[in-house]
């Protein structure tokens, strides 16, 4: 399996999408997002990663169709 710049862009998008829920919960409890900042920053990063690597970038209507291509490498 490689690494490429599909597998970097959805993964930086799960962490990103998973990370808010946890931000709102810490901030609803008073306390400081830590663990959930660091995972919204790495999910960034692999966002970007992927952005930059893949040549012509993502288009908004791409998304769907290469979350499914990742899923169906590991189905």
């Amino acid at each position: 399996m490689v690494f490429d710049s599909d597998l970097a862009f959805i993964f930086g998008l799960v962490l990103c999408v998973f990370s808010i829920p946890s931000i709102v919960s810490a901030f609803s409890d008073r306390r400081a997002p830590r663990v959930a900042t660091l995972v919204l920053m790495v999910g960034g990063a692999f966002l970007v990663w992927g952005i930059v690597n893949e040549p012509g970038g993502y288009r908004l209507e791409e998304i769907p169709e290469v979350f499914v291509r990742v899923l169906a490498r590991f189905i």
